[in-house]
């Protein structure tokens, strides 16, 4: 069975106002301090990422979803243990709902990023989740890339969980992946056709000078640059830890179904990158609450109808792998219930105020839920 580990980046946030606070060296420099005395996460667990007010951890690769379930909610409440003993708390947020000046990370590379991005470097203060599925070889790895980019963006609107940017209210349910978007290296990709062309392509990239290192090759899905899995990148960082499991466990199933596909021969679909683009912006302006693209036709349809394709899609590797019954119900409760996106929305709708709203995400973060919501009618 394939392993699949989840990377997650938190937001950290003053306790009291809601406001993203800097602390991320701090934070870090007490979790090494632990795990060096022998207690804690292992080192390498969390890493600092490119603004002082995030936080990442990555998980171990894992095969059964319950031990990943298990390790993720662990490492959400190490971050905020660590966290609370420097003034901070931590929250799955994937923008800020409240205004804040971003404050980058001193290092060479993130200076470079700097002063060739500008402003977006600068402003670039969102929150992902990362899913890696294991591959046999860069070949298959390339294949299964080439057949997933249509159903990518129902990851996406799964996920979405940033309604909000500078105090604002974006309209949009995954707000960070328009932000994500500024990067001139991200987005949808088209058909590869093999591990030859992918590597000559991103080799192509870091020449051109414009993307500083591989790691920056920000592909809605890549190879990864480190281990030997495909990287899904599309998704927000989920407030609810069982919406991050479900992702993964449908992004494993997707890699799966995907390989399978190139094992018989059949080809990807073919939808060029405009339409890829279009879906992306689609899903991340509706998220759960409105038409989707469907990833066979590209033709509006409700979202319901299209999450439930990508689990008829994959449902051959879900069964195979005992996660069949587990996702289907917890697809349903996540259309019933909404994602982070419309949590929020319907918790500044019944307090009217962002700071409130973020100290609720902060508790359901932890799992602490407050606030179960309904789809409004």
């Amino acid at each position: 069975m394939r392993t699949v580990g989840v990377e997650e980046e938190l937001l950290l946030v003053d306790p009291d106002s809601g406001r993203p606070c800097a602390l991320s060296s701090e934070v870090l420099a007490r979790l090494a301090r632990c795990a060096a005395a022998g207690g804690g996460a292992p080192h390498q667990t969390f890493a600092r990422e490119l603004q002082r007010q995030q936080l990442e951890f990555g998980t171990r690769p894992q095969t059964d979803m319950d031990e990943l379930g298990t390790e993720i909610v662990r490492w959400r409440r190490e971050a905020a243990r660590h966290a609370a003993e420097e003034g901070a708390a931590v929250a799955a947020l994937a923008t800020s709902p409240l205004p804040v000046r971003p404050a980058v990370n001193v290092s060479r590379r993130y200076q470079w990023m700097e002063e060739q991005f500008g402003l977006t470097t600068q402003e670039q203060l969102t929150c992902g989740c990362h899913v890696h599925v294991s591959v046999a070889s860069d070949e298959e790895g390339v294949a299964v890339v080439d057949r997933i980019q249509p159903w990518l963006p129902v990851l996406t609107a799964l996920s979405g969980n940033s309604p909000y940017w500078q105090g604002n209210d974006t309209l949009y349910s995954s707000y960070r992946s328009r932000v994500w978007g500024r990067w001139p290296m991200s987005g949808p990709t088209g058909v590869f056709g093999s591990a030859a062309r992918y590597h000559a392509q991103v080799d192509d990239m870091v020449t051109s000078g414009v993307v500083h290192d591989r790691g920056m090759i920000y592909f809605d899905a890549r190879l990864s640059h480190r281990y030997p899995t495909v990287e899904i990148r599309v998704a927000d960082v989920c407030l609810d830890a069982t919406t991050t499991l479900l992702v993964a466990c449908l992004g494993r199933a997707l890699v799966e179904t995907a390989a399978r596909d190139w094992r018989r021969g059949e080809p990807p679909t073919g939808h060029g990158v405009q339409l890829l683009r279009l879906a992306a912006w689609r899903a991340a302006r509706s998220g759960l609450d409105g038409d989707l693209l469907h990833p066979r036709t590209m033709r509006p349809a409700p979202a319901a109808t299209v999450v439930r394709a990508l689990l008829d899609h994959t449902h051959e590797a879900l069964d195979d792998s005992g996660d069949l019954p587990w996702a289907t119900k917890t697809t349903a409760e996540l259309l019933a219930h909404g994602n982070g996106a419309l949590v929020q929305r319907a918790l500044f709708a019944r307090t009217g105020s962002l700071t409130h709203v973020v100290a609720a995400c902060v508790r359901r973060t932890l799992g602490e839920r407050e606030l179960r919501c309904a789809t409004p009618e």
